[in-house]
């Protein structure tokens, strides 16, 4: 990372980002051109590894495309706060992001239901109930993540 004062570093650190974000963009190799998809997400840690949940229709490009690429890069980010100075005339951008990659699987579908518990718990403490109708038609992705880093920018005050 060019600008080590704004890493972030340990694990539990780098998930409160994790767990602040509300969409997380997935990048899916398509031959010349990455396919992007901001998404929905939830975050669960198993021994040590994060595991990012996603859903979707039980059709689309993305599924084609990581059939044969389940490799992908993923960004998410939180905390944006424009910041003006009007003595130098200047600004900046507040922010707190992850970047990494990992390994994208289709859910089983006797494990779609955990999946869908977790991705509610992201944006809803301790999750909610939720019909379980759309379940069969619904596609669970989990993404294992195999790196990930995390960058913060927060401007000090002038007090």
């Amino acid at each position: 990372m060019r600008r080590s004062d704004r890493e972030v570093t340990g694990f539990e650190n780098l998930l409160q980002i994790v767990y602040a974000c509300d969409v997380c963009r997935l990048a899916i190799a398509n031959g010349d051109y990455p396919y992007l998809l901001p998404l929905n997400f939830g975050a669960e840690v198993m021994d040590g590894t994060l595991y990012l949940y996603f859903h979707g229709a039980d059709t689309g490009t993305k599924y084609e495309l990581l059939q044969n690429h389940p490799q992908v890069s993923f960004e998410m980010d939180c905390e944006h706060q424009l910041v003006l100075d009007d003595g130098t005339m200047n600004c900046t951008m507040e922010y707190r992001s992850i970047i990494g990659r990992g390994r994208v699987e289709i859910v089983p579908d006797e494990a779609k239901l955990h999946g869908l518990e977790i991705l509610m718990a992201q944006y809803h403490a301790g999750g909610f109930a939720f019909s379980h109708a759309a379940i069969p038609r619904t596609t669970v992705m989990r993404l294992t993540v195999e790196e990930m880093t995390g960058k913060c920018r927060k401007v000090k005050s002038r007090a």
